[in-house]
């Protein structure tokens, strides 16, 4: 599969469902999975438009009094699928990924736990997340993959994972930016990868993804 995170970009504020629409239409042509993370405020809309979105943040707590947060009720309101969790632009601490990764779950919606170490990725998959994300901060929009880098990192996040809960899927991501790195990724032990900055500020970003989801 491929997660595409499209973060707060220039590019995805001004016209989010452009990129919403891409993947809808690589989905249809291809078979591939992809998920795509809009700008909170456009969530509603694009899952509207396409089945396969996510939050990039879910909080811990429920409805209520809590200005200002995303309760898993909110995106289970808005048809949303599921939700990033501890990305490293939004590090959570261990314990609320714990309690949001449960959160989620009760309200059906999937999670993708972003971890930055090997260890980190076995310690948060004790808690049953429906992925684990490996990615090293120092290569996040890099153009470095870290399928090619740091191959390493791949495979002893799979034999950890493997190791504390085999029912985890396994994912990268960190600099992932040409159908090669994906390629790779999956040689690795990985289910597939996730990508920001390579695909929003992609000169064609439809024909771009249309290369990395022929990989599949």
């Amino acid at each position: 599969m491929i997660l595409l995170n499209l973060k707060t970009y220039e590019q995805s504020i001004k016209n989010p469902l452009y990129y919403v629409d891409i993947a809808s239409e690589i989905v249809g042509e291809t078979g591939a999975r992809i998920i795509v993370c809009p700008p909170i405020p456009y969530l509603k809309e694009s899952a509207e438009r396409f089945s396969d979105i996510y939050s990039q943040h879910v909080d811990v707590n429920g409805v209520g009094a809590h200005t200002g947060s995303i309760p898993a009720e909110i995106l289970k309101e808005i048809g949303v699928k599921g939700s990033l969790i501890n990305h490293s632009e939004k590090r959570i601490g261990t314990d609320a990924v714990k309690l949001a990764v449960e959160r989620a779950h009760n309200m059906g919606l999937e999670t993708v736990v972003c971890a930055e170490t090997p260890e980190e990725s076995g310690e948060l998959s004790a808690f049953s997340p429906n992925y684990i994300a490996i990615e090293p901060p120092e290569l996040i929009g890099s153009g470095k993959s870290v399928s090619k880098t740091k191959p390493d990192v791949i495979t002893r996040t799979a034999d950890i994972i493997k190791k504390t809960n085999p029912n985890v899927k396994l994912l990268c991501g960190a600099g992932v930016s040409t159908k090669e790195d994906v390629k790779r990724a999956l040689e690795l032990g990985t289910e597939g990868v996730l990508l920001a900055s390579a695909f929003v500020k992609a000169e064609d970003p439809k024909e771009f993804l249309r290369g990395l989801a022929s990989v599949f």
